[in-house]
């Protein structure tokens, strides 16, 4: 989320939670002196109702200015679960005027206590407001709280939603009391404490629900709304991502308005750091285009793919030991495979260093391909220093003898970028060779390898002098730009 979009919605949620609690204001101070007047139980019930409204609303305002602080060296995953924290605050108030409520009318009802109703409109057009208002601002804070994912607004919400039930629930109560006392008729005079309980029953029924989700939340639990369909989509983006093998681990939980997730891939072990790389950051994009703004911190588990051929398995053996082997060639013969490579070591190891180095990868080699019957290594020193080359003009009879052996190639098409220098390989007086070699476009490169191998193989036979041949080879469409 860019910050512009966070200080707008942070706006936008402070903006609801003021509102509704300005409203919660009004309402409940005209259904207290609406009750007291009228002599109404459930009236007073209601004022109750709101009351705490009013209380959960000023908590709300004071929860969302504190819980969209960013996150700092103690909260480091910000201050989003202080909403969570209000909403078991609420809860506490509603269990406490459940009980409250439900005592009074039970008290009524048992002790058959006449009730003495003073008749008045005022009650039905405070109800009747109260209905009004809580439904514009239930609309209002809903649609903040799901363009926010703001628990504490949701909360109010729903709060404001089901007075509306409630506040009806009273305004049939009193009517029918009204009614029962003007008729003389005592069932119907005892329709007051009834509704009381209703209200009571419906303050209940959303504590209940507001305490599971408040209980989720402080738990970590996976949010209702990534858990059957974003989840299916998420895991389901996730493995059409070039690389991917499995989606091993999905975890996602949310703090305030924020996603965090938390996701654990398979990926193949021959792929480069700057590959996995590459595929971490497409996943990323993955989870925030159906998450936006969610903060995503992936695991990378290396495993061996189904299509691994044996070179493949070699050289993710010795990666995993970080060494660097090349010019492997296997050969099969006697039903087993014969493997010989190459490996580079530092220049400075000494043999026995190298040797018992070597016996230990091939050892692990052959755990890992068991089909594996010998392993020839050939080690080489990998050079820590940089050499001192000094540039020599080439002569032209070694230009031409070069051009001369190139035209033993039938492949080779041309040749060009003819350098010398001297000093290569630690003696002064040995000459290297690099050139650039034009080949075919369409020649495959397991034939290019060989022309080029034997071309230098070739030369170097006629001048003992040249410690190597250095041989770029390109296609002949680019030798023509």
């Amino acid at each position: 989320m860019s910050p512009m979009n966070q200080v707008q919605g942070t706006a936008a949620k402070r903006s609801a939670a003021q509102s509704s609690l300005l409203a919660a204001m009004g309402i409940t101070l005209l259904k207290l002196l609406t009750g007291i007047l009228a002599g109404s139980l459930g009236m007073l019930s209601e004022a109750a109702h709101s009351f705490i409204d009013l209380i959960a609303s000023a908590i709300t305002l004071l929860t969302v200015r504190a819980a969209d602080m960013p996150a700092d060296e103690e909260h480091n995953y910000g201050h989003g679960k202080l909403e969570s924290l209000s909403a078991a605050f609420e809860i506490v108030l509603m269990v406490g005027s459940c009980v409250w409520i439900a005592r009074e009318a039970i008290q009524r009802l048992v002790h058959h206590k006449h009730l003495e109703l003073r008749w008045s409109v005022w009650p039905f057009a405070v109800l009747l407001l109260s209905m009004a208002v809580d439904y514009t601002r239930s609309r209002s804070l809903h649609r903040v709280a799901r363009e926010q994912r703001s628990d504490a607004l949701e909360a109010d919400a729903v709060h404001f939603g089901t007075d509306i039930w409630s506040s009806a629930a009273v305004f049939l109560g009193l009517l029918a009391a009204f009614v029962g006392e003007k008729l003389h008729v005592p069932a119907l005079e005892y329709a007051d404490p009834l509704a009381a309980l209703i209200v009571a029953a419906i303050i209940l029924r959303v504590t209940w629900r507001l305490a599971r989700q408040t209980v989720d939340s402080l738990l970590d639990a996976t949010p209702p709304e990534v858990r059957e369909q974003i989840r299916r989509d998420l895991i389901r983006d996730l493995e059409a991502e070039d690389g991917v093998l499995s989606v091993n681990r999905v975890r996602v939980r949310r703090s305030g308005s924020n996603y965090f997730v938390d996701l654990t891939l398979s990926l193949p072990r021959k792929l480069t750091f700057q590959r996995s790389e590459q595929i971490t950051f497409a996943a990323t994009e993955a989870v925030q285009r159906l998450l936006p703004g969610a903060d995503v911190v992936i695991h990378t588990v290396p495993t061996a793919s189904l299509g691994e051929s044996v070179f493949d398995k070699v050289r993710a053996v010795a990666a995993r030991s970080n060494l660097s082997i090349h010019d492997v060639s296997v050969r099969q013969y006697d039903g087993a495979l014969h493997v010989e490579q190459h490996l580079e070591v530092p220049e400075t190891m000494s043999l026995r260093e190298a040797h018992d180095l070597v016996t230990a990868l091939e050892a692990e080699m052959q755990r890992e391909v068991p089909g594996i019957a010998t392993l020839l290594t050939h080690i080489e020193s990998e050079p820590a220093t940089i050499a001192e080359a000094a540039q020599i003009d080439p002569s032209k009879n070694l230009e031409h003898q070069l051009r001369t052996t190139a035209s033993h190639f039938p492949e080779i098409l041309d040749i060009h970028e003819i350098t010398l220098t001297r000093g290569h390989g630690g003696a002064a007086n040995s000459v290297q060779v690099n050139l650039h070699c034009t080949l075919p476009d369409d020649l495959p490169m397991e034939a290019v390898h060989e022309v080029i191998t034997n071309f230098e193989s070739e030369f170097r036979l006629d001048h003992p002098q040249v410690s190597r041949v250095f041989i770029h080879p390109e296609p002949a469409t680019d030798n023509r730009r």
